[in-house]
């Protein structure tokens, strides 16, 4: 996710407020947030899921409404999200 650099800390603040409410969601094993180093306005979320409808649960959640709802209006640029699938373990 690219933010409006002004617009960094509100980002933190509403992530700061809904982290442990989306760690603590059922399904939700994992869940980070992480930086580009050379980016200062991007971060990123890293989350694992028991499984793919669980995460649409959350998805579909009033949590991630009015999570995404208040995070959107702070972007500068389009964001960028996927699920993937593990390969490989080292």
């Amino acid at each position: 996710m690219t933010f409006q650099e002004d617009k960094m800390e509100a980002f933190m603040a509403i992530f700061g407020q809904s982290k442990e409410k989306i760690r603590s969601f059922p399904g939700c094993l994992h869940l980070e947030l992480l930086c580009d180093l050379d980016k200062p306005n991007v971060r990123m979320t890293y989350s694992h899921w028991e499984s793919a409808e669980a995460l649409e649960r959350y998805r579909q959640s009033e949590l991630f409404r009015t999570t995404w709802a208040a995070t959107k209006q702070l972007f500068a640029d389009k964001p960028v999200a996927f699920s993937a699938g593990q390969l490989e373990v080292l």
